[in-house]
């Protein structure tokens, strides 16, 4: 299939400019033709994978457009004006040709989730599905909003992750680039100082030494050695059974394991639970909630829980097998199935453990902080004191 750019004008001289996917220029043309449009211009836009590159509608701005679209059509527009009025506002090229793409599609007659799923990677499985259920229920407004609340609360859990972890990396960076500095380029500057004091040459101060000269003559090796490691350590990830033992082991860390739990836990049971209270089956929920979590191990669990749930098995025993989900998670899943309130008590469930995330990171970050600035500060504080007891001796012998 091929785009193309067209201008035409209706049977009531209207101008319509818009895009049209068609097999040739041919097709489209036809195409134009039954909808009753006088055409007067047409090319071609550009192969599909030039002009819907991945990821133009992430993170900020798909929750913006969820939201702005939710509203409109609140306020009792229709769907094609709806997106009309969203093209109005400015905004990136590229997001403003994904949206006119959309209204196109439904100006065709195509329901919006058919429009969405013509982007590609534009938009998730989840946010098809829900759109799917939404517009089955008719009750495609409401669905926008929770969908919108969903998107927007992944994406602050992702935000705070991020924002927890940034000044702690900068952190590390610097303590690692303080020390290596002060080893490599520092340190060997005293070598030949006490060879010519001849004083005694305390064990510390000639591991120190040592380990300046050494990185002095190999450091380019020694950084070069940590490159290829990290590279070999991110290729054997991709390796999808050590992936999930290392993840799986990942989890059964003290205190960044429970933290991590608490993450996915808040992620999978909000998607879960924002998928059945829209009407969209558990086994087909599970199956798309499986691509929310970033855990390897996790995602074969729920793999595990969709096969069970399919054979007739309760979901609270399938995750209860093999106990990756905090405890509090599988009582309040099992709670659900037997009330009959699974949705809701999974909105609750991730309710809770989006605030025990937050304020795990918190206290993960508050602890983290501290540590590195002492460790670093014992260590210079080493590096001084090796180079400094030397001198030491020399005025004490005066």
């Amino acid at each position: 299939m091929s785009l193309f750019k067209f201008r035409a004008l209706d049977s009531h001289g209207v101008p319509h400019n818009g895009t049209l996917e068609a097999k040739d220029q041919v097709a489209a043309v036809a195409a134009l033709h039954k909808r009753g449009l006088l055409l007067l211009q047409i090319e071609a836009a550009g192969s599909p994978l030039l002009r819907n590159p991945r990821g133009q509608l992430k993170g900020a701005a798909l929750v913006s457009f969820t939201q702005q679209l939710a509203t409109l059509l609140g306020a009792g527009q229709p769907l094609e004006r709806s997106l009309g009025l969203l093209l109005r506002q400015p905004g990136q090229p590229q997001v403003r040709a994904l949206i006119e793409r959309i209204r196109d599609h439904v100006k065709a007659g195509k329901p919006l989730s058919a429009a969405l799923e013509q982007e590609g990677g534009s938009f998730s499985p989840l946010y098809l599905s829900m759109v799917r259920a939404g517009e089955a229920g008719g009750a495609l407004e409401s669905t926008l909003r929770q969908l919108s609340d969903y998107l927007e609360r992944s994406e602050r859990l992702r935000g705070e992750v991020i924002n927890a972890l940034i000044y702690p990396a900068f952190l590390v960076v610097g303590v690692l680039g303080s020390l290596a500095l002060l080893l490599a380029y520092v340190v060997p500057q005293f070598v030949p100082i006490f060879q010519d004091l001849g004083v005694p040459i305390p064990l510390i101060t000639e591991v120190i030494l040592a380990l300046g000269e050494f990185l002095g003559a190999y450091g380019l090796v020694v950084l070069a050695g940590l490159i290829v490691g990290g590279g070999g350590w991110a290729v054997r990830l991709r390796n999808p059974a050590f992936r999930e033992q290392y993840d799986r082991r990942l989890l059964g860390i003290r205190v960044v394991g429970p933290l991590l739990q608490r993450v996915e836990a808040a992620r999978l049971t909000r998607t879960l639970g924002t998928l059945l209270s829209n009407g969209v089956a558990l086994l087909h929920a599970l199956v798309i909630a499986r691509q929310v979590c970033t855990n390897r191990a996790l995602q074969a669990q729920v793999a595990h829980a969709a096969e069970s749930v399919k054979g007739g098995g309760t979901l609270a025993s399938a995750f209860g097998s093999q106990p990756l989900l905090p405890e509090l998670a599988l009582q309040m899943i099992e709670v659900g199935e037997q009330a009959g309130e699974l949705d809701s008590m999974l909105l609750k469930v991730a309710d809770i453990f989006d605030v025990e995330a937050k304020r795990g990171i918190d206290r993960l970050l508050a602890a983290l902080v501290p540590s590195l600035t002492v460790v670093m500060a014992v260590l210079v504080a080493v590096i001084m004191l090796a180079i400094m007891l030397p001198l030491m001796s020399l005025t004490s012998n005066i």
